[in-house]
């Protein structure tokens, strides 16, 4: 399988902290992670940067612990490339300041659980200074061990990125609200659009949402952003993107026509949901971990907040007959699919008209989705088709949606995960 070059869009929270680590895991020769770019979402992106150099101050723990152990170092995709960290967006394009559902409240943000528990995985020095607008100056201060912070706004990085590799040999997996990549494409569709790929996670089709009824969190949170993506898939972009009347702050109207249409493939919450890590299985996988002489910091650092997010959901579910409870792997199967898609048994449906509710007051983040193209059997001899089906599609018009439907090994996903973030434990 050739190398593949990414760039991940995150708001680090639990599974998101999972995603970038199953990334980093991966062999030299797999991924080379060019860019991580951070946006509000799970906490704000001040606390996304402070869970993000956490997670590389452990990472550094890790590999030095696993040097004197005898063990291998692992992360060759890390030790082989620094990847660029870029601070994005702060809040929605339509609102002032940024929005969260009630239910998401209940997860903390990484730090609070990190610092107050173990305040050795949290690093003295943040560089928080060298993502500044205008960096302050520190003399000969070293620079961070294994990434690279730099003070251009995540959209920004992101458009430079695509624009100094060749088309389609760039990878944007995105796993938070898609507010960085809206910012992008409004400046220099043309650049963006030299992406070989968007994976997205978010939306809901068939099944209910997680924050309301009808919208899944990433979506919600920023429904304009989702609907000026999802409109670079249409041949006439301007025809599926939030009206004029509604463009937030000044960006520019999506064009009527672009050179080419955007290689979306999403991720709903109709097949991440069922993607699960089982407290059962992940403490069974860092036990030896924790129980030699000198622990594994990592295994360490992510029991903390794992097994704080596994008591949050038995704290929801109190007194449901649930069975083992799991944490769904939304983030995490976004980067697996990059990582595996070439071995085959992932499944999708292809050019599905899904387009993002911007305005409802019950509905802000719904996926709508034209199903009006099917037969409507009136009689099993008489087929009749209605006059008015699949107009969007049928005037042209309309958004062309890949929605991941399976992947191959649902029940070996999970481990997989672990046995790479972990060291083949």
């Amino acid at each position: 399988m050739p190398l593949q070059q990414i760039i991940i869009d995150t708001d680090p929270g639990v599974d998101d902290i999972l995603a970038l680590l199953l990334a980093l895991s991966a062999s030299e020769e797999e991924l080379k992670v060019l860019l991580i770019t951070l946006t509000f979402g799970n906490t704000n992106v001040e606390n996304c940067l402070m869970n993000l150099v956490s997670m590389f101050h452990v990472l550094e723990l890790e590999q030095k612990w696993r040097l004197e152990n005898g063990l291998s170092v692992g992360f060759g995709c890390l030790s082989a490339h620094k990847p660029i960290v870029a601070v994005g967006a702060d809040r929605p394009l339509e609102e002032d300041k940024a929005i969260g559902g009630d239910y998401f409240r209940t997860f903390s943000p990484v730090p609070p659980r990190v610092v107050g528990l173990a305040p050795h995985f949290t690093p003295e020095q943040t560089w928080k200074h060298m993502f500044a607008t205008t960096p302050v100056l520190k003399g000969d201060e070293e620079h961070p061990p294994n990434f690279r912070p730099t003070n251009s706004p995540a959209h920004k990085e992101i458009l430079r990125i695509l624009g100094d590799n060749p088309v389609d040999s760039v990878t944007i997996i995105a796993v938070g609200p898609l507010t960085n990549l809206a910012l992008a494409a409004e400046e220099d569709p043309e650049t963006f659009l030299r992406v070989k790929e968007v994976v997205v996670m978010g939306g809901n089709i068939d099944v209910p949402g997680n924050v309301t009824p009808c919208a899944e969190f990433n979506t919600v949170t920023c429904p304009h952003s989702a609907a000026r993506i999802y409109s670079l898939t249409s041949p006439t972009p301007s025809s599926t993107a939030p009206s004029p009347s509604t463009t937030a702050k000044g960006l520019k109207p999506i064009p009527e026509i672009l050179s080419r249409r955007l290689n979306l493939t999403i991720f709903p919450l109709d097949i991440t949901s069922s993607h699960l890590l089982t407290q059962e299985t992940f403490t069974s996988t860092i036990a030896p971990l924790l129980t030699c002489p000198s622990p594994s910091p990592l295994a360490q650092w992510t029991e903390i907040f794992v097994d704080a997010t596994f008591a949050t959901l038995r704290r929801i579910f109190t007194g449901k007959n649930i069975g083992n409870i799991g944490l769904s792997l939304h983030d995490p199967l976004c980067v697996y699919y990059v990582l595996t898609q070439q071995r085959g048994g992932w499944e999708a449906l292809e050019d599905r008209d899904v387009r993002i509710e911007t305005r409802g007051q019950w509905t802000r983040g719904m996926c709508v989705v034209d199903d009006r193209g099917k037969r409507v059997e009136m009689d099993v001899t008489n087929p009749v088709l209605l006059g008015d089906e699949g107009v969007w599609l049928h005037c042209g018009f309309g958004n062309r949606v890949r929605q991941m439907v399976k992947s191959p090994d649902e029940e070996g996903m999970a481990g997989e995960m672990l046995r790479r973030i972990y060291g083949g434990c």
